[in-house]
This record gives structure tokens, C-alpha cells and sequence, in this order.
């Protein structure tokens, strides 16, 4: 098998994720979207689907409501399920442990729910490193800053605390911290990848009064969590560099928009000039935490996904050369979920889903052509494994990937 590079994370450069929120949304009825997507039911077939394309790491998860049973009783049957089938496929697997969704009765705000996370983390990072070989990965809570608004102001799920984001960004932030460390009482090794989405805002253009409103959200709200944990903002909490780790910076079309005056956000059409370039967001995330960066989550929406993938591809060379420490890309979901509001299907995944019942999984032939196309051009003969993953190619690796970025930007040669 080829080598990674000495300052490679991760076993692969590209990797994929699988929908897992576990929130009790606003009609008070909780919803399992790894039942919701039928991913219990396909595990195995999932993985290995995952591992014929070339990818080597998945973002999986611990549901903490399932799990959890109270009184520091706990049910890892789900979890066992999962690390089998990813040790079988050679996949590493992300933890990721709070995807939205606390256990019944448990209080965010409280002490009580912060100590019981806390005490989750542990046991997670125990039965985990006791059945599975290194290295070890971890989310504690994903996406802080986006959970903390949907949570509060908007309403949209548990615990509904109206007027509350920034006291309840703030005992999330206090929850992954403390959580880490928990963690990291288990196995002194284990890496943090802290999740949160990457946003830029402007304002209407005949509202340039709106101007500084707008860079705030974009460059100040949307980094509170992320700054919270390295100890930037509130240090009482005992963040640090090392806390924070990994940042995973999580883009998607809905990411840009236009703020209007009722604070309503219309998104930026992909034309828009007003749009920023992916790669100088991952900059903006690179110079404000010096941490190595993954694109955390990303799809395109419907008919546009291989061509998402081609620009996302594209901007990550740009970032690359331009010195930002990428170490991956996550494609984000690998099986397609149902729409939070509509509950119909969003095709945003690799894999379509067929229906509400068997879950039959059906290819989008576009996207998988274009991965395909991209490991083919990564995976240069020199480094391909004899290891029998994927089909004409083996795993791309970041060294293969800054090589390339680097030709990429070389001056084409001039004919003598």
C-alpha cells in the first residue's frame, strides 16, 4: 500500500458523510434520519459503495439520544454495527457525537446536560479505541453556530429557546470543549474536527446602509463557535489551539446570500458577481486559525452536482497553492436525505434514495462520472495501490493532490 505523506491526516483526500440528525424538530416529534435515509439498513452496502469510489474516511455517527440510555447506562449496539462494517471496508471513520440532538429531559443551559456530555464523550472514546484500531477522529458537537441559531431564534428544533443563541452558542461551545478533553483523557492522539458552516452575506444593492450588518454575520457571527474554541473569544471556557484542531468548513449554494433588512437571506444565483470564490473563503478560515482545514460538507443541489464538484475541486487547488493546509474533501450526504421541511427528497447525495420503504439506492451517474474522473486524474501511476481499492485507480492521497494543484498553476510551457 502507498504511503501517506508525513503531514497527511487523513488516509484519503476525498471522503463522505452520512446524514444523522437526531433533533426533535418543531412539530415536538424527533427525527432519526440514519432510519430516515435507511443507512441502518444498507450500512454495509453504503461502505462499500464509499470504498469502490476511492474514498478512505467517513463522517458517521454516535447518535447520543439512541445511544445514551440515563443514569450512565448506554446501548453501543448502533455504534458496534457501524465500526464493524468500517473496519471491514478499511474506512476511518469522523465521530460525530451531537448531531442536533440531546437525549429526552436533557437541558442544554444546565450543568447537569453539560456533565452528562461530557461523560458520553468519555465512554464513546473508550468502547470506540477498544474495538478498533487508530487513528482516531471526533466531532463533539457539529456545527455550533448553526445549531445555536436554529435552536433559538428560529425555532426550528430543540430546546426552542427564543433570544437565546448566544447564551446557548456559548454552553455548546463549553459542551465540545470539555468534551474534548474527555475524550482525550481516553486516547491523548484523538483529533477534533469541529464542523460549522462558511458564509458570506452583502447586502441589497440599494441598501448600502446594510453594508456593516452584512460583514458581520459573514465575519464575525459565523466564527464565534470556532473562536470560542480556540480560545479566542470567552477563554474562560479553556479553549485553545489544540481544542479546536481541525477546522471543517462546510459550503454548500445556500452559503452566500443576500441579508435583507428583515433579516431575511435570499441566496446569490451562481452568477452573481457578488459571490466570493470558495477558495478565498478557505483562505479568510486558514489566516484566522493557522488549524488544517477540510471542506467538512459540500454538494451540489439536483441537476448541479458534478458540476459543484468540478468547482469545488477547482477552488481547492486555488486555496492549496495559495498556502492554505487543505487536507480533504467531504461530500456531504453520500446517500441522498429527505428535505427537512418537505420531507421529500433532496437530491443532493451521491446515491439517490428510491423510496420510503427498502431505501433502494439509485447512482447519480453525473456526480459518480465526475468523482470518478477526478481520482483517475489524482492517482498517478506512480502512487497507485496494489491494495485492489476502487477500480482503475487506487485512493488519492493530499500529497497526489498538492502535486497536481501545483502543475495546475505552473506557466504552460512555450514551444520552442
Amino acid at each position: 500500500m502507498a504511503e501517506r505523506s508525513a503531514d497527511a491526516i487523513f488516509p484519503t483526500f476525498f471522503m463522505a458523510g452520512f446524514e444523522c440528525s437526531t433533533f426533535v424538530w418543531k412539530d415536538r416529534q424527533r427525527k432519526d434520519y440514519v432510519s430516515a435515509t435507511g443507512h441502518d439498513l444498507h450500512l454495509e452496502a453504503d461502505f462499500e459503495a464509499a470504498m469502490d469510489l476511492g474514498i478512505g474516511t467517513v463522517r458517521e455517527a454516535v447518535r447520543w439520544p439512541v445511544v445514551d440510555l440515563g443514569g450512565g447506562r448506554y446501548d453501543w449496539s448502533s455504534v458496534e454495527a457501524v465500526q464493524k462494517a468500517a473496519t471491514q471496508c478499511k474506512l476511518t471513520p469522523i465521530w460525530d457525537l451531537c448531531h442536533y440532538g440531546f437525549p429526552d429531559g436533557c437541558d442544554p443551559f444546565s450543568d447537569e446536560c453539560r456533565k452528562r456530555f461530557v461523560n458520553y464523550c468519555r465512554e464513546v472514546a473508550q468502547f470506540v479505541t477498544s474495538t478498533a484500531d487508530g487513528p482516531y477522529f471526533f466531532t463533539p458537537i457539529n456545527e455550533i453556530s448553526f445549531f445555536s441559531a436554529a435552536a433559538t431564534d428560529l425555532e426550528w428544533m430543540y430546546p426552542f429557546a427564543k433570544g437565546r443563541e448566544d447564551e446557548l452558542k456559548r454552553a455548546l461551545a463549553h459542551m465540545a470543549i470539555e468534551g474534548a478533553k474527555a475524550i482525550r483523557e481516553v486516547e491523548a492522539k484523538a483529533r477534533m474536527v469541529h464542523v460549522d458552516p462558511i458564509v458570506h452575506a452583502v447586502p441589497p444593492p440599494d441598501r448600502p446602509d446594510l453594508a456593516d450588518e452584512a460583514r458581520d454575520e459573514a465575519h464575525r457571527k459565523a466564527f464565534e463557535a470556532w473562536d470560542m474554541l480556540c480560545g479566542r473569544l470567552a477563554p474562560e471556557l479553556g479553549g485553545s489551539a489544540d481544542i479546536l484542531d481541525i477546522v471543517g468548513v462546510n459550503v454548500y449554494h445556500y452559503s452566500q446570500v443576500q441579508l435583507d433588512a428583515d433579516k431575511k437571506r435570499e441566496i446569490l444565483g451562481p452568477r452573481d458577481p457578488r459571490r466570493k470564490p470558495l477558495s478565498e473563503l478557505l483562505q479568510f478560515a486558514w489566516e484566522r486559525y493557522r488549524r488544517p482545514i477540510i471542506i467538512g460538507e459540500t454538494s451540489g443541489f439536483q441537476d448541479n452536482r458534478a458540476q459543484w464538484l468540478r468547482m469545488t475541486m477547482e477552488e481547492s487547488f486555488k486555496a492549496i497553492n495559495a498556502g492554505v493546509d487543505l487536507h480533504g474533501v467531504c461530500l456531504y450526504p453520500f446517500v441522498d436525505l429527505p428535505d427537512w421541511w418537505s420531507q421529500k427528497w433532496a437530491k443532493i447525495g451521491i446515491y439517490d434514495v428510491a423510496d420510503k420503504e427498502a431505501f433502494e439506492r439509485v447512482p447519480y451517474d453525473p456526480y459518480i462520472e465526475e468523482l470518478r474522473r477526478w481520482q483517475k486524474l489524482l492517482d498517478q501511476p506512480e502512487n497507485v495501490e496494489p491494495d485492489g481499492y476502487g477500480h482503475e485507480w487506487g485512493r488519492v492521497q493530499l500529497a497526489e493532490v498538492r502535486k497536481y494543484a501545483a502543475k495546475s498553476a505552473a506557466p504552460a510551457e512555450q514551444p520552442a
